[in-house]
């Protein structure tokens, strides 16, 4: 009896120590920007500039303000910039009956766009949100006027968890991974985080500000646990359209650092490939964390959308790409 008693006031006091940890984390790094409602789920985003909107959509690791100097930079160069947390990132909220979909995801992004009067946006997503985006793109054809992928992940194939991931697996578990995620995470946190920066912007360099932004808030419970049902999301969500990339009607900007860790660099190539209306556009030297350490290249994308439409209108073809 002193055993389990002695165990469960040990499981307490990390719960209170994480508990605390997450409101210390959130007091420091407190929402900056709106909401808005969607079926009853709250997401947050950030809004800055006036123009052609631009709406930006970060990948696995943290939320939103992964895009505010890409942010900064549009909204000078005339764009409507638009940067969303994804659901059950930063300050959205998630669905906590259920994992979310890429497809559950566009439709909460639909619904929100409409409800702030956004009308056929450039979609601009960085690495798990490029199948986010693709499938935006499907569903909602006649809702976007362009998709810029950067260092997206769009394929099952070369995909790390493609098969599953065993971490996943274990913390989005009902009982047990909700005890772990509340207890554990923060000391993992502090241990793991490191490495993990390390590994995810190699070959360039993790920025200060950026590592403990992350350690911060992406080993929030909530947040950690909607990363993990992600990375269990993406092979099946790429096995349900990749076959359909063809059918994006929308002109697509498909932008890579040659230097990328992750195999994005062969996804983006093969998107290149099934959509020949596409521009490929390859950073030599570059890694996988491009909004956070190279903005002007997020722009420089986007300004080749903007190309690639001028150019379209200039041949005489007006109803638009894919017509």
């Amino acid at each position: 009896m002193e055993v389990v008693l002695g165990i469960a006031a040990v499981v307490f006091l990390l719960y209170i120590c994480s508990d605390i940890a997450v409101r210390r984390a959130e007091k420091k790094y407190p929402p900056s920007g709106s909401f808005v409602e969607v079926d009853g789920i709250r997401l947050h985003y950030q809004d800055e500039g006036e123009g052609r909107p631009v709406v930006l959509l970060h990948g696995g690791v943290l939320w939103g303000g992964d895009f505010k100097e890409v942010m900064t930079l549009a909204a000078k160069q005339g764009y409507r910039a638009l940067a969303f947390d994804r659901p059950g990132y930063g300050y959205s909220e998630r669905l906590p009956s259920r994992n979310m979909s890429p497809r559950d995801q566009a439709r909460l992004l639909h619904g929100a766009l409409r409800k702030l009067g956004i009308e056929r946006p450039i979609v601009v997503a960085h690495s798990w949100s490029g199948v986010l985006a693709l499938t935006y793109a499907l569903d909602y054809p006649e809702d976007v006027s362009g998709l810029v992928t950067v260092g997206g992940g769009m394929y099952r194939d070369n995909y790390p968890a493609a098969d599953g991931d065993g971490l996943s697996r274990l913390v989005t578990m009902p009982i047990l991974g909700s005890l772990l995620l509340h207890t554990l995470l923060v000391p993992f946190a502090y241990l793991a985080s490191r490495s993990m920066m390390h590994a995810t912007f190699t070959p360039e360099r993790v920025p200060e500000a950026y590592g403990r932004a992350v350690r911060a808030l992406w080993f929030r419970p909530g947040q950690f646990r909607a990363n993990r049902e992600d990375v269990l999301q993406f092979a099946p969500a790429c096995d349900e359209i990749s076959s359909r990339y063809g059918e994006v009607a929308a002109p697509v900007v498909i932008a890579a650092g040659e230097a990328d860790p992750f195999p994005t660099l062969v996804h983006s190539t093969w998107l290149h490939r099934d959509l020949p209306h596409s521009r490929l556009i390859l950073y030599p030297g570059v890694g996988h964390m491009i909004p956070q350490l190279h903005p002007e290249l997020v722009m420089e994308s986007i300004q080749a959308l903007t190309e690639m439409e001028s150019q379209e209108m200039a041949s005489g073809d007006e109803s638009g790409f894919g017509s």
